[in-house]
This record gives C-alpha cells, sequence and structure tokens, in this order.
C-alpha cells in the first residue's frame, strides 16, 4: 500500500517536565503508523509526521489523551451570512465538520452562527473562515461589539428587502390584477405580452436576484437549497413566457412567475422581522447597563466611562440609578431591585459589606460600594454570554430535521421532474406539465424545517433570563423537559445554609431574654457557628451582649465562663451530668427538638438549670411549597447529603420528602446519582457548594443554585438566580412548553409538506397558492415560537 505522508503539529497541555515530553515522544513513535514524532516541552507542541493511509490524526489526539496530557480544543464562534434555509445551514455544518482539525461544528440557522471547536495546530480561523466562503456565504468572527454590527446590518437588509418587496408588488399589481380579470373573463383588462415582459423583468431579475446568487453558490459547490427551488420554479414560468412572446404564443406565465417570487420576499421580510424578535431578550439584558459610573478619585466625583471603570475603583451610587458594576458596599444603607436578572420582584436591602450586582437599580438611599467585577468579568456580562451561547445552541431533537434537509432538495427536484413527465405523457401538453412542476418547486421550502427549533429555543431561553433561570444550551433545555427525578442537596439548598436559633425554653425562675443574653455574652468568645446563630438573635432583640471574664472551652462537652457573680454553663448533656443538674424537667422538650434534627445546648448557672437554646439549619422559605409543586409535576423527589440519618428525615419530614439519601461522603454523590440514573431515571440535581459540583455534571440536568459557588453553577446546565427552589418547577415547566413549541413546529413544517406537495403533484394547487403556502410555512413557524413570550413558567 502507499504511503501517504502527513505531517501535523499538535499543541499538548499538562506536560511540566522533561520526562513528560520524553514519554508523550517515545510512545507516539511506537504507535502504529507514526513514522516520527518530536515533541517540545518549552512550546507544549508535537511534530507528528504519519501514514494516513495507516492511522489518523484523531488516534494520534487519543494516544496523547490516553497518557493523561491533553490537546486542548479551542472555540471560534462565527456570524454567517448569506444562508436562507436548512439546507444552507445544514451543508455549511457539514462542510464545517469535515476539515481536519475541526471537533464539531454546529451552525444555527435562526441566529446566522457557527461554533467551532477546533485543535489549533490542525486548522486555524482563517482557514473555516475560507471554508464558509468557498461555499457562497459570508463569515466574521464574532467579537463583543459584533453583535451591534451584526443589528445594524439586519436593520439594513430589512430595509433593502421592504424596498425589493415594494418594488416587486407595485410591478406585480397589474399582472396579478390581469390574472384575476381573466379568470373572470373581463378581457378588456388583458395587458400587451411585451409590457408584461417589461414588468416581469426586474422583479425576476433584480428583486429576486438574492435567489439567483444563493442557487448559483449552491449549485457551485454541488448543493442544493430554497433558493434552487425558487430559481428553477420561477425561471421555468418566465423563461416559457418569453419564448412564447418571442414567437408570439399563448398562454403566459409571467404573473405566475412575478407573484410568486414577490410572496416569498414577502415571507421572506416577515421571518427576518420575527427572528429579531426572538433575540429581544439579549437586547433587553445589554441595555440594562449604565454608560457611565460615578467613581469617586481622589475625594472627587467624576462620571467616567463603564469601560474605563476598574477593580477597586469607589462608586456612589444615588436612589434611582442602575448600578453599573458587581461591588461590594462600603458605607450607606438601600432595597435595591434586581428583578431583571434573579426575577426575585421583591427589592433586596444592601449594607455595608453586602455583595451588589452591576444593572440592579438602587431604590432609595444613596450608597457607595468598591468595584470587584468589571467588564466581561461582571455578572451581567456572564449571563448575557450564556444566554448567547445557548441561543445559539442545538438540541438534540433538531438532527431529525437536519437529516431531512440534506436529502430534501435534490428528492423535491425528483418529484417536480416526474412531476412533469407524469402529467405530460397523461396528455396535458408541455405547458400544463411546466405548471404543475413549477407548483411543486415553488412549494417545497425546507425552511421551516431549519427553524422549527432553534427560534423555540432562542426565545425560550430569552424567557428564563428574563425570569432568573440560565439555561445553557438546547440539549439541557430538550433534557430537563424530559426530567422524571429531583436530587436536592439539603445544605444550602434545601435549608438556608447557615443556623438559627429555632427555639428557647427557660425555667420559670429565669426570663427568655435573660438567658439568652447570658448565653449570647458568653459565645461571643467561642466562634462556633451554633453560638453565632444565637448572638444574631440576640442582636435581633436589641440585647447587649455583656462582658463575661473567665472564659473556658470545655472540649466535647460545651463552654464555662463568668457573668457578673454568676458562673454560667453552656454545653450538652455530658456537661450537664458532670455538674450533677437534673434534667427531668426539660427531658420532653429536649427529646422533641433533637428528633427534629436540631441541636440543642442546655443553659445552666451556679449549679441550676436555666433553660435549653435550640440551634438548626433551618428550611428555606417556599421549600415545602416548592416540594409540594414538584410532586404534583409527577416528579419524584429525593434528598441527598452527608448528615446523619435522623437529621436528615427531621428536615426532609419537615418539606414533604419521602426518599432520603443519607451519611453520603461528599465525594461519593456522584456515584449515588449514578445509581438514579442507571435504574432508568431522568435525574436533575439540585445543589449550592463545591462539593456538589461532580454530581452537577454527573445527572442528565444539573441545577445550580445561584446564590452558591461560581464552581457550582460552572459545573450545572441550568443555573436559578434566585435561591426560591420554586424556580425548580418553573425551569422544567418551561422547558417542557419550550419542547411542546418544538414539536408543534417540526409537526407542522413536515404536515406542511407532506400535504403541499401531493396537493401540487395532483394540481390542486397553482403557483401562486403555491408561493403564498410557501411564504407561510416558515412565517407560521417562527411565529408559534414567538408565543412563547407570552408564556410565564414562575405562574
Amino acid at each position: 500500500m502507499e504511503q501517504k505522508l502527513t505531517t501535523c503539529t499538535l499543541p499538548v497541555s499538562g506536560m511540566t517536565c522533561a520526562a513528560c515530553s520524553s514519554r508523550v515522544e517515545r510512545v507516539l513513535k511506537k504507535t502504529p503508523g507514526i513514522l516520527e514524532a518530536s515533541v517540545n516541552l518549552a512550546t507544549e507542541k508535537a511534530v507528528v509526521s504519519y501514514d494516513a493511509s495507516q492511522t489518523k490524526v484523531e488516534n494520534i489526539i487519543d494516544k496523547v489523551r490516553d497518557l493523561g496530557y491533553d490537546v486542548p480544543v479551542e472555540t471560534v464562534e462565527l456570524a454567517i451570512s448569506g444562508m436562507t434555509c436548512a439546507a444552507c445551514s445544514a451543508r455549511v455544518e457539514k462542510r464545517l465538520n469535515s476539515l481536519s482539525g475541526v471537533q464539531r461544528a454546529s451552525v444555527n440557522l435562526a441566529t446566522g452562527r457557527a461554533a467551532v471547536e477546533y485543535i489549533s495546530g490542525l486548522t486555524n480561523i482563517g482557514e473555516i473562515r475560507k471554508t464558509v466562503e468557498k461555499l457562497g456565504y459570508g463569515a466574521q468572527k464574532v467579537t463583543d461589539d459584533s453583535r451591534d454590527r451584526e443589528q445594524q446590518a439586519h436593520q439594513r437588509e430589512i430595509r433593502r428587502m421592504i424596498f425589493k418587496f415594494v418594488l416587486a408588488t407595485v410591478l406585480s399589481l397589474p399582472l396579478a390584477w390581469m390574472m384575476v380579470a381573466e379568470v373572470l373573463g373581463w378581457h378588456q383588462f388583458m395587458i400587451d405580452p411585451w409590457i408584461q415582459l417589461i414588468l416581469a423583468t426586474p422583479v425576476q431579475f433584480y428583486a429576486g436576484g438574492q435567489f439567483y446568487r444563493g442557487a448559483y453558490h449552491a449549485l457551485k459547490t454541488g448543493g442544493a437549497n430554497m433558493d434552487v427551488l425558487v430559481v428553477l420554479g420561477t425561471s421555468v414560468a418566465y423563461f416559457y413566457s418569453l419564448i412564447a412572446v418571442i414567437k408570439d404564443l399563448t398562454p403566459l406565465y409571467f404573473e405566475s412567475a412575478a407573484v410568486v417570487i414577490t410572496l416569498i420576499l414577502l415571507g421572506k421580510l416577515l421571518e427576518a422581522i420575527a427572528k429579531g424578535k426572538t433575540s429581544e431578550a439579549i437586547k433587553k439584558l445589554m441595555g440594562l447597563q449604565p454608560n457611565t459610573a460615578r467613581v469617586i478619585r481622589a475625594g472627587v466625583e467624576v462620571d467616567t466611562p463603564i469601560e474605563e471603570v476598574e477593580v477597586g475603583d469607589v462608586i456612589l451610587v444615588r436612589p434611582g440609578e442602575r448600578i453599573p458594576v458587581d461591588g461590594v458596599v462600603i458605607e450607606g444603607l438601600s432595597n435595591v431591585d434586581e428583578s431583571m436578572l434573579t426575577g426575585e420582584s421583591i427589592p433586596v436591602e444592601k449594607g455595608p459589606d453586602d455583595e451588589v450586582v452591576g444593572a440592579a437599580v438602587n431604590k432609595q438611599g444613596s450608597f457607595t460600594f468598591r468595584a470587584t467585577k468589571v467588564g466581561k468579568d461582571t455578572t451581567l456580562a456572564q449571563i448575557i454570554r450564556m444566554v448567547e451561547a445557548a441561543q445559539g445552541s442545538k438540541a438534540p431533537i433538531q438532527r431529525l430535521a437536519d437529516r431531512v434537509s440534506g436529502i430534501f432538495v435534490p428528492a423535491v427536484v425528483a418529484i417536480a421532474i416526474f412531476t412533469f413527465i407524469g402529467w405530460y405523457l397523461a396528455g396535458y401538453g408541455v405547458t400544463e406539465a411546466l405548471i404543475h412542476m413549477t407548483t411543486v418547486l415553488v412549494i417545497a421550502c425546507p425552511c421551516a424545517l431549519g427553524l422549527a427549533t432553534p427560534t423555540a429555543i432562542m426565545v425560550g431561553t430569552g424567557v428564563g433570563a428574563e425570569k432568573g433561570i440560565l439555561i445553557k444550551g438546547g440539549e439541557h433545555l430538550e433534557r430537563a423537559g424530559r426530567l422524571n427525578t429531583i436530587v436536592l442537596d439539603k445544605t444550602g439548598t434545601i435549608t438556608k445554609g447557615e443556623p438559627s436559633l429555632t427555639n428557647l425554653f427557660v425555667l420559670p425562675s429565669f426570663r427568655e431574654n435573660e438567658v439568652l443574653q447570658a448565653v449570647a455574652s458568653g459565645e461571643k468568645k467561642s466562634e462556633h457557628p451554633l453560638g453565632q446563630a444565637i448572638i444574631k438573635e440576640a442582636q435581633g432583640r436589641q440585647l447587649t451582649l455583656l462582658e463575661t471574664t473567665e472564659f473556658e472551652a470545655l472540649p466535647g462537652k460545651g463552654i464555662r465562663f463568668n457573668l457578673g457573680q454568676d458562673v454560667w454553663y453552656i454545653g450538652n448533656e455530658a456537661l450537664a451530668s458532670a455538674l450533677n443538674i437534673d434534667l427531668a424537667s426539660v427531658r420532653t422538650e429536649k427529646n422533641k427538638w433533637e428528633e427534629e434534627g436540631k441541636t440543642v445546648m442546655i443553659a445552666m448557672t451556679s449549679g441550676n438549670l436555666a433553660g435549653l437554646v435550640a440551634v438548626a439549619d433551618t428550611v428555606k422559605d417556599n421549600a415545602q411549597e416548592a416540594i409540594a409543586e414538584l410532586k404534583k409535576m409527577g416528579l419524584a423527589v429525593y434528598m441527598l447529603t452527608g448528615d446523619q440519618r435522623r437529621t436528615a428525615e427531621a428536615i426532609a419530614g419537615q418539606v414533604g420528602i419521602d426518599q432520603v439519601i443519607a451519611e453520603v461522603l461528599p465525594e461519593h454523590k456522584a456515584e449515588e446519582v449514578e445509581k438514579l440514573k442507571n435504574a432508568g431515571k431522568v435525574v436533575a440535581m439540585v445543589g449550592d457548594g463545591i462539593n456538589d459540583a461532580p454530581a452537577l455534571a454527573t445527572a442528565d440536568v444539573g441545577m445550580a443554585i445561584g446564590t452558591g459557588t461560581d464552581v457550582a453553577i460552572e459545573s450545572a446546565a441550568i443555573t436559578l438566580m434566585r435561591g426560591d427552589l420554586r424556580t425548580i418547577a418553573s425551569a422544567i415547566r418551561l422547558s417542557r412548553q419550550t419542547l411542546r413549541k418544538i414539536r408543534q413546529n417540526l409537526f407542522w413544517a413536515f404536515f406542511y409538506n407532506i400535504i403541499g406537495i401531493p396537493l401540487a403533484v395532483f394540481g390542486l394547487f397553482t403557483p401562486v397558492m403555491a408561493g403564498a403556502a410557501m411564504a407561510f410555512s416558515s412565517v407560521s413557524v417562527v411565529t408559534n415560537s414567538l408565543l412563547l413570550k407570552r408564556y410565564d413558567p414562575t405562574a
């Protein structure tokens, strides 16, 4: 077999020393098909010469990764212009995926974007762009200011389309009127054939010029799209009529060609306007950030452009103003409306040391804060990026439409040819056969198939963003719609994540505030989390913390301290036993609280029992309501925690969870989720902590509570910006509703073609009716998706 010598340069990451690079080089050289390999530790690159007939570059990459190193994949997003239907996007995607070095490419017709994952040593952005341009489409790398340019280009394109449509309408109206007059027998309204030619020609080649250009590029590269069908259909009618005029024959079909193009232009115009509305969520988000910030520098307030604000700047915010960037309050008190980011309509009180997010509205009171995140690092910028990525992604359900689109146009052309042959052989003549063939070509449109899924995803993810539900992509949205099991982490998800005082019981000889003040004063020096909960309650009751002396921690038992003339002991039953304190009078309360999963501390002074203090991590507001709602939706709800089973079951009982997985180490949480998946369940994991990240990634859908850690949010498919568990049900409802819209769109797209093409084949449609139906198909799919904007998943 003849050798096909190929050389490639691969980036290799994870090498830490010369032994690493030598190992990679040695193993590659021993791999069958590889003739030479050189690995450079300093540049982190491997130059490999191999026989392409024996191995592929993918095998070389797998070999490097098997050694424990990585071949980094870069991602570029391209704005693709000139795509008109699903056949276009499918062709671009297929060609990009065939490029050496491209790991995955996804092209979205609705957004006009291509997301390409590639290995930099094997290809580059320039080659990727050239590949797209060779297919006849434009390709530009998406940058931070690309969206503004795209919006401007979109508006210019709509203006051009309006002009062409108006021109086509003006020139087509006389022809359309003549067509109606002929049907009604008003022969006095017939137009001279040469005038018909003069009216139809600008419509055919100027207004319809875009279809000819698109068809040319498609056919030149061996493909076929909607433009090919339109050009074939209308050109048959136009050129047949042209020959008829020259030879002084009748009938003529200029009006069919002109009116069909006009109707299709109308459809494309309405489609473009509607598609623009699908991305309104991002426009709203981008419009939230103010242009300037009032930065205090050297004691002077300076209005500074937002892009010039730096981390560490001190910024003043007055009532009614939007907070420009993320930061931490230094001075002042106010209520802040964060609804545009979290979907929570109730303003949040902010004071010193509280975090504030850019784009939130300061309702009342001025405050200063120190900027902690600016530019692309702000919460708003991250949300915009996440929503953009989601709107440009594909859902698995779209694969069927993509496969159909790839063979659709050639199949329609074949059907049209057989239609011509059938009508001609049936004795209807060339003219009649041509008209029916034209109708078949015009009525078949793969546009609706290509728009069915992405438009619904764009609107659905946009609605979610407005309600504080961030969905990373179409595949996650689709899976969320199919969930049947919810696994909830306990601490920080079901509970508030911080202990608070839940119960206080004092004996008759003591007052409640007296005991609370004494315990809180002693705990001031302990720094124990449970003690801090007691201090917080005392401060909430505006009790003064008194100075204590001779503080002593008693390991495994509690604490001891002097308060005035009294000696106080705060601790557990072992401490009470050591002091010979009889707990019979409080045993009932103590046992009851402990059964509820609370930590009970005994307060004693000078040999006397004073009372009991119970502390627990309390459940979140609305947690019980949220879990009842999930059950009502037919979902099985589990609680997963590392806590002891008694504590876990006590919390689960409070919120209505029947199935508890307790005493699970953090590193084993993912295994428990995997067990549920292996049992055939479609599982969502909801958590907020670092130790939840593996389980979030393992679940079919990971949901991170937005009040949690960045690591958890990064690992999750869906981020719930509010800590409210009710948004879990909202996210699932939104996903189900979006999935329902996608199915409706796909049904109508397929149904339209399944019904429309046979009607055209059997002569029940005219070319003009076919043009109207074709225009209506795409517009109806986009309009149906836009109806999602009225849906409120939180209702």
